[in-house]
């Protein structure tokens, strides 16, 4: 059996860098040894929390996301940004509190998610918390300042899903699997366990610059 094809990337050209995303294109030896360019949107990665309470709620979000014009049901999220010492779970115990006024007591790794890996590297890891109180919210800006928070019970957002009333990426995969974790007693990863998929090149460069 021959050694799988390596796919080495022999040239690139950043063409955008923007504040949370940049724009490069790579050159990649395809099999053959012909090359091809492969558009890449780096990101700085993201976080997202599925907050539990006592009466079995999850905490969404109705947040306003401009690139599809309308109000969305998400799980409280926010990006990487928070600098090279500062752990993913950390920066979800963050938005948790920036953006909904609850801090938790119980973490651990839900799950992880490559969001669109055709063309882009951003990726998140989704977090189960419990454990639920309640913590001083910082003054919201934005689109933050517009958003609601909503405790809904979760099989009522297993059925938001399924209708299409949920259709952020993050919060289906998070919905989902919190309820095949509880179905299939499925132990869960630890809050700093491995995250092969974790974007780096965007932060990267934006340190050395």
């Amino acid at each position: 059996m021959s050694e799988p094809h390596e796919f080495r990337t022999v040239g690139t050209d950043v063409r955008y860098d923007g504040a949370i995303l940049a724009l490069r294109v790579d050159e990649v030896v395809m099999p053959g040894g012909r090359t091809a360019h492969r558009e890449v949107v780096e990101h700085h990665g993201a976080v997202a929390v599925a907050a539990v309470n006592e009466r079995d709620e999850i905490a969404l979000v109705l947040q306003y996301r401009h690139p599809i014009g309308r109000r969305l049901l998400e799980l409280p999220a926010g990006l990487l940004d928070g600098g090279p010492d500062e752990a993913p779970v950390e920066a979800a115990r963050r938005e948790l509190v920036e953006e909904t006024g609850l801090a938790a007591e119980h973490w651990s790794t839900l799950v992880d998610v490559a969001v669109s890996p055709g063309f882009t590297d951003e990726a998140l890891r989704v977090y189960l918390a419990t454990g639920i109180s309640a913590a001083d919210q910082p003054d919201r800006e934005d689109e933050e300042a517009d958003m609601t928070v909503h405790w809904v019970p979760i099989g009522d957002a297993v059925q938001k899903v399924f209708s299409g009333e949920i259709v952020n990426a993050t919060a289906v995969s998070g919905i989902l699997a919190l309820v095949a974790h509880r179905a299939g007693s499925v132990p869960l990863r630890d809050v700093d366990a491995p995250w092969t998929d974790k974007p780096t090149a965007f932060a990267a460069r934006h340190a050395g610059s």
